[in-house]
């Protein structure tokens, strides 16, 4: 039965907190899945929330550490000792344990390291924060199963029962040579299948692999795992030599990570922000993009300062100057969306770029005669023909011009290694809104005859 957190449920735990009543504890939340336990300590105090993760068994205190919201985690870590951190980082995958370690001192992780217990698992925590966060190496975790070219069935299966201990998901066994060069794949069923004395070298796969050298980019691998449907991708280094694989939920995360950032960039906020961050550092990520805003807004002011007189002359000029801002900014929104879109499925070359800007001038002229004609109709009947024609052609230019600047803005953050996410939020939406009221004015000085 899926279980559902209520504040009722909060109220009742944490009088049995005070209560120390760990036997109600044993029947109502430590029975839970590992997913819901962590929903659960996201919601309490430290003290609560180190009281019943140490009641849980140690295997699972790995996967609840690893649900938990990121800031609730760290602060849940501040609070341990370094050899606390060390035994739990022990029952983590080594990727995992790496991400945590990562967030770290350069002395707390010489400490948690020298405290570790296991000598083979903290080499492997050590070898993976040498890889750039950013890359398949960042990436990776060192437990995966592997059987050498050159060994027999009966000889394979008991190193993999070995190996297995290790690993918590077997999905591929990973063939090498004598110099741990990847050279194929061994399905399970073919190695059961297989008589005792055969040699791995008769049964495995040597066509077709695919795999992800330490260096290439992690949103190069989500793609590769994506384009594959692959559920997991062995790495390998500059020689070919096999150093881990990349699961799928560490691929999943990673592009939850991509698209929560995306969002929020679209959104105006700089940097990722959890639901329970501090004020300051909300502020913080939201101040920049705000302040961008009133700089173009004092840009917007001053365009129509320039054109004072006539709109004194053409009061009736000023109605539909929110009309003109919006629209523009809506429509350049819409295009930017679209590319930033196609740029992250990998669809960045020139032609499909020159093929992306033409298609949305296109639509930009067909949206842009549609509204324009309506709001003739509507400018014409309310106000006067003249003032129709200003408001219709200033709307047609602005929305083709919109479209253009909504397709280039992003394309040419991607040309210079800029998050072209950026170009969906308020940058985008500012600067049509001073381009747009350049025009609309311009256009209504020259039919007016001011």
């Amino acid at each position: 039965m899926r279980f559902t957190l209520t504040k009722e449920f909060i109220d009742v735990l944490r009088q049995k907190y005070v209560e120390q009543d760990t036997s109600w504890f044993h029947e109502n939340v430590l029975e839970l899945h590992y997913a819901d336990i962590a929903e659960i300590l996201d919601q309490l105090t430290n003290d609560e929330a180190k009281f019943i993760y140490f009641l849980v068994d140690e295997d699972t205190q790995a996967d609840i550490l690893m649900e938990l919201d990121e800031d609730v985690r760290d602060r849940f870590l501040a609070s341990l000792t370094t050899k606390e951190i060390a035994d739990q980082l022990e029952n983590l995958d080594s990727d995992d344990a790496a991400d945590i370690l990562g967030e770290l001192s350069d002395e707390q992780i010489h400490e948690v390291i020298s405290q570790m217990e296991d000598d083979e698992a903290a080499e492997d925590i050590v070898d993976l924060l040498n890889y750039d966060e950013n890359t398949a190496g960042g990436l990776m975790q060192k437990e995966f199963i592997q059987a050498n070219m050159n060994w027999t069935v009966d000889r394979a299966i008991v190193e993999l029962r070995r190996q297995a201990e290790d690993v918590e998901k077997v999905y591929n066994i990973y063939v090498v040579d004598e110099l741990n060069k990847l050279i194929g794949l061994l399905s399970l069923k073919r190695l059961l299948f297989a008589s005792p004395k055969t040699q791995i070298s008769e049964i495995f796969q040597s066509k077709n692999i695919i795999s992800v050298k330490t260096s290439d980019p992690d949103e190069e691998v989500a793609k590769i795992m994506e384009k594959y449907d692959l559920v997991a991708i062995p790495v390998v280094d500059f020689q070919n030599k096999l150093v881990g694989r990349i699961t799928l939920d560490d691929v999943v995360n990673l592009i939850k990570e991509e698209a929560d950032k995306d969002f929020q960039l679209a959104s105006g906020i700089s940097e990722r922000i959890e639901l329970n961050a501090s004020v300051w550092r909300i502020s913080r990520a939201r101040l920049p993009w705000l302040l961008i805003g009133m700089v173009g807004g004092i840009f917007s002011a001053q365009v129509i300062s320039q054109y004072e007189n006539g709109i004194t002359l053409v009061p009736s000029l000023a109605f539909f100057i929110p009309l003109i801002t919006a629209t523009g900014g809506n429509v350049g929104v819409q295009s930017s969306a679209i590319v930033v879109q196609s740029l992250a499925k990998g669809n960045d070359q020139i032609g499909s770029i020159m093929q992306k800007l033409m298609k949305e001038g296109l639509v930009g002229l067909m949206n842009g005669a549609l509204l324009s004609v309506l709001i003739y109709g509507i400018a014409f009947i309310f106000a006067s023909s003249t003032l129709g024609f200003v408001v219709s052609i200033s709307l047609f230019v602005v929305v083709v011009f919109a479209a253009i600047i909504g397709t280039l803005i992003p394309l040419i953050l991607h040309k210079n290694n800029i998050d072209p996410a950026l170009a969906t939020g308020p940058f985008i939406t500012t600067l049509n809104d001073v381009i747009g009221l350049f025009i609309y004015f311009t256009v209504g000085m020259l039919l007016y005859q001011i």
